[in-house]
C-alpha cells in the first residue's frame, strides 16, 4: 500500500512539525514587539495592541493600534521590527496559539495570530493588510516601496534629531520611573523657576528707579500719546456698554450705529484667557474644531469669523475628523450673494498659543486680517493649554516625547489639511511667528514633509527663527546646554516642562499673572514693551505660557539640538563650510547675475559649478512654497538677517522670496504686538497673500488690495522675486 500513496505535497511539507514550530516562533516575537510598543500591556483585555508601524515619512513612523487608533512615534528600528515580524506572519496561514512553556498549536484556517496571556486566556492580534497612507497621494509607507522584509530603515538620523527615548505601556518599574522624574523635577524646576522669577524682578529695579525719580522718562515711548488715547476710547467705550443691548437694537432700529461690526460683548475687561470674547469686543467671533494629528494627539483650531456672514457650525461637524490628512476637500456652500474668502492660517511662537494674534483689541492681526477680508484661522500645537490624545494621558511619558520635529510634521499638515477641508480650497496662506516658522522651516525641508509646501500659496515668517541669536549665550541658556541628557531629565523631567507655570496661572490674579509674566519672559529673551500698547500688556500674557513637553525644550537649550549648532537644519561643520565658500566666492558671485548673459561657455560652466557647490546642502525642493520674511533688526533671541543672507547667497535655489524686510528698531514680538505693526507689517502681510493668492477670480478682493498685481511665478523664477 506504500506504493499506491500519494507524496506529500508543498502545502503538508509547510505543515510539518518544524514549519509550525517556526511560526511559533515568529509569533511569540511579533507579540513581544508588539506589546513592547503598545497602549497598555496584553494582561490588559482592553488594551490597544499595536499591530503595524505606519511610516508618515521614512524618519517617522507612528504605531497603528488594534482599534484603529494611533500611538506616537517609536525609534526606527524598534519600528521597522515590528513591520517585518508582521510582514513574516501575513505570510502563514496559520493559526498559532500559544500555550504555556514551549507546547503551541497550529490549526491551518486563520490568519490571525493568538498570545498566551497571564490569566489563561487567549489574545488575537489581527494583522489586517498594509494600510495605503493618502497623504496627497503619496505613500510614505515602506511597504510601498518594497516588501517590508527588505525595506531597511534609513542608517542613520539628521544629526539635529536624535532619536527619542522608547517608553512602553505601563508597567511597575516605569511608574516608579515616571513618579522619580515627576518629584525631582518638580523640586529642581521649581528651584530653576524661582531664580528666574528673583532675576528678572532683580532686574527691574533700576528701571522702577528711573521711572520714580525721573517721571519725565515716560513720555519719550514711541507711542506715548498714541496709547494714551487709546485708553481713552477703551475707557469711554467701557462706559457706554449697555449690557442689556437695548440701546444697541434702538440704535439699529433708528439706522443711527455707525460700528460697522459691532460688539457682542463689552464693558470692563476682566482680562481672560478666552479668545471668544475678545473677538466679540471686536464684532467678530470665534468657533473652535478639534484636529487629530496622524499620531493620535487631538489639537484646537480656532476660527475666527463675522457673525453676520457666517453661523457657526454644530459642536459634531466641528469635532475630530480622524488622523488622515490632505483629503479632497469638501465643498460647502456659502452665501451665494459674495465671493469667497482666502483662508489663512496663523501659528504661533515658543510657550505660546495663537490667542497672542488676538489680545490687541482692531489691532490684533488676526482681527486686522478678518476684517480686511480674509478667512482667519488660528492653529495651536499639541498639548496647549489642555493636552489631549485619543489614547494617552497626562501621566503617560509618551503624552510628551515629542519636539519640534513632531510639531512640524504632524500638527501643521493636520490644521492645514482641516482648514482645506473646511473651506473647499486647495491651498492656503501660511503665516507664522517665531517658533511658528521653525515648525514650517522643519517641516517643508525635502527630508521632513515637502508635500506640504504644494498646499501652500505663500508663507510669511515673522521674526523667522532658523539661526540663533546672541542671547543662547546668556548664562541661563548655557547651564542648560553644558548640563548631561539625564541631568536635563533629572531638573526638568520627562513630562511636562515646568507645568507649575500654568498652574500659578490659574490660582494667581490675572493681572498679578500678567504683569509677572512680562518681567519673566521680558528677562529671559531680552525685548521690552517700549513699542507695545500697555494698557493691553496684561492680556498679552494671559495666553502663555502653554503646556509644552521637556523634550522640546532639551531640542532647543539642550547640548545635543539647536543651541549647540545655533541653527535648526544645519550643523556647526556644515555651518562653517558655508561661510567659507560664501567668503571666498563673494566677490564673484556679484557681478554674476548681470553677466550671465555675455560670459563665455566656460565662465557659464564655472557658474553653474558654483550654483551647484551652493545648492547642493540645499534645505527645499521645488514643492517649497513662495516666502515672505520680515525680519527683526533689534532681535537678540534669533538671526533673520542670517537666514535672508541664506537665500541672498543662492543656498536655497528652489526658494522664492516674494517679499523681504528688515525693521531696524523692532525686537522679536514687535513684529505682532508693535503698536505700529499694521503700518509696518500688516499691511505688508496682506498684499502678499493677494499677490501670490492663485484662485482671485473666486475670492473677495481684501481692503485695500485692489491695484496688488498678482505674483507670477515664472517671472520671478528670472528676476529672483525679492522685494
Amino acid at each position: 500500500m506504500g506504493h499506491n500513496e500519494d507524496p506529500p505535497t508543498s502545502a503538508q511539507h509547510d505543515m510539518s512539525p518544524r514549519s509550525t514550530f517556526e511560526v511559533a516562533q515568529q509569533a511569540i516575537e511579533f507579540a513581544k514587539q508588539a506589546e513592547k510598543l503598545s497602549h497598555q500591556r496584553m494582561e490588559d483585555g482592553s488594551a490597544a495592541v499595536a499591530v503595524q508601524a505606519d511610516f508618515v515619512t521614512p524618519q517617522d513612523p507612528v504605531i497603528v493600534t488594534s482599534d484603529g487608533n494611533r500611538l506616537p512615534g517609536v525609534p526606527l528600528h524598534e519600528a521597522h521590527r515590528l513591520n517585518v515580524l508582521r510582514e513574516e506572519l501575513q505570510g502563514q496561514p496559520a493559526e498559532v496559539e500559544i500555550k504555556k512553556g514551549s507546547e503551541v498549536q497550529a490549526n491551518v484556517s486563520n490568519p490571525a495570530v493568538h498570545h498566551h496571556n497571564r490569566e489563561g486566556g487567549r489574545k488575537t492580534l489581527q494583522l489586517p493588510e498594509a494600510q495605503k497612507d493618502q497623504n496627497n497621494g503619496q505613500s510614505w509607507q515602506q511597504a510601498s516601496q518594497g516588501t517590508l522584509r527588505h525595506a531597511m530603515p534609513p542608517s542613520h538620523t539628521h544629526p539635529l534629531f536624535p532619536p527619542l527615548p522608547l517608553y512602553g505601556p505601563p508597567s511597575l518599574l516605569r511608574n516608579i520611573q515616571c513618579w522619580f522624574f515627576r518629584s525631582t523635577s518638580f523640586v529642581l524646576s521649581m528651584e530653576f523657576l524661582g531664580v528666574i522669577v528673583l532675576g528678572s524682578l532683580f532686574t527691574s529695579i533700576p528701571n522702577y528707579c528711573k521711572a520714580m525719580f525721573l517721571p519725565g522718562q515716560e513720555k519719550k515711548r514711541p507711542f506715548y500719546e498714541q496709547e494714551r488715547q487709546n485708553a481713552a476710547i477703551r475707557e469711554e467705550k467701557e462706559k457706554d456698554w449697555d449690557p442689556t443691548g437695548i440701546q444697541r437694537r434702538l440704535d439699529v432700529e433708528n439706522e443711527s450705529i455707525v460700528d460697522e461690526y459691532p460688539p457682542t460683548e463689552g464693558g470692563k475687561d476682566p482680562i481672560i484667557c478666552d479668545v471668544g470674547y475678545y473677538a466679540r469686543r471686536v464684532g467678530l467671533d470665534v468657533e473652535t474644531f478639534k484636529v487629530e494629528t496622524e499620531d493620535g494627539f487631538i489639537i484646537e483650531l480656532w476660527h475666527v469669523y463675522d457673525p453676520r456672514e457666517h453661523i457657526p457650525l454644530d459642536e459634531a461637524s466641528r469635532e475630530k475628523l480622524g488622523p488622515t490628512v490632505f483629503q479632497e476637500p469638501t465643498q460647502r456652500l456659502g452665501n451665494s450673494g459674495k465671493k469667497r474668502k482666502f483662508p489663512v492660517l496663523l501659528m504661533h511662537g515658543l510657550l505660546q498659543s495663537s490667542g497672542a494674534y488676538c489680545c490687541n483689541d482692531d489691532q490684533s492681526l488676526a482681527f486686522w486680517l478678518c476684517k480686511s477680508g480674509f478667512d482667519v484661522w488660528l492653529g495651536n500645537n499639541r498639548c496647549g493649554f489642555k493636552p489631549k490624545h485619543v489614547l494617552l494621558e497626562y501621566s503617560d511619558p509618551r503624552m510628551w516625547c515629542w519636539n519640534i520635529r513632531q510639531m512640524g510634521v504632524f500638527d501643521l499638515p493636520a490644521l492645514v489639511s482641516r482648514v482645506l477641508h473646511e473651506t473647499g480650497f486647495k491651498k492656503l496662506g501660511l503665516i507664522c511667528h517665531s517658533q511658528g516658522t521653525t515648525q514650517t522651516l522643519v517641516a517643508l525641508a525635502k527630508e521632513q514633509r515637502p508635500d506640504l509646501g504644494e498646499k501652500l500659496t505663500v508663507f510669511c515668517a515673522l521674526a523667522p527663527a532658523a539661526y540663533a541669536g546672541p542671547l543662547i549665550g546668556k548664562m541661563y541658556f548655557k547651564f542648560m546646554r553644558i548640563i548631561s541628557p539625564g541631568m536635563f531629565r533629572l531638573m526638568f523631567g520627562i513630562h511636562a516642562f515646568i507645568p507649575l507655570m500654568m498652574q500659578m496661572h490659574a490660582l494667581l490674579d490675572a493681572r498679578l499673572y500678567g504683569w509677572l509674566g512680562y518681567k519673566v519672559f521680558s528677562f529671559l529673551f531680552d525685548w521690552t514693551d517700549e513699542r507695545w500698547d500697555r494698557g493691553l500688556r496684561n492680556r498679552m500674557f494671559q495666553f502663555a505660557p502653554v503646556y509644552v513637553s521637556a523634550e522640546s525644550m532639551r531640542w532647543w537649550l539642550g547640548r545635543e539640538c539647536f543651541a549647540r549648532h545655533k541653527c535648526i537644519l544645519a550643523t556647526r561643520d556644515v555651518l562653517r563650510d558655508e561661510e567659507s565658500q560664501d567668503e571666498s566666492g563673494s566677490n564673484e558671485d556679484e557681478s554674476e547675475t548681470s553677466n550671465e548673459r555675455h560670459q563665455s561657455g566656460d565662465q557659464a560652466h564655472k557658474t553653474k559649478q558654483r550654483r551647484h557647490i551652493k545648492g547642493s546642502t540645499a534645505w527645499y525642493n521645488h514643492q517649497v512654497p513662495p516666502f515672505a520674511l520680515w525680519v527683526c533688526g533689534d532681535d537678540h533671541l534669533v538671526d533673520g538677517q542670517r537666514l535672508l543672507k541664506r537665500f541672498e547667497a543662492g543656498r536655497e535655489p528652489h526658494v522664492k522670496v516674494v517679499h523681504s524686510k528688515v525693521i531696524p528698531e523692532y525686537q522679536h514680538l514687535d513684529v505682532i504686538w508693535a503698536m505700529d505693526a499694521p503700518s509696518q507689517v500688516f499691511r505688508e502681510i496682506r498684499e502678499v497673500l493677494w499677490k501670490t493668492c492663485d484662485v482671485r477670480d473666486i475670492c473677495r478682493i481684501p481692503e485695500g488690495c485692489d491695484m496688488v498685481p498678482q505674483w507670477e511665478p515664472a517671472e520671478a523664477v528670472a528676476t529672483g522675486a525679492s522685494e
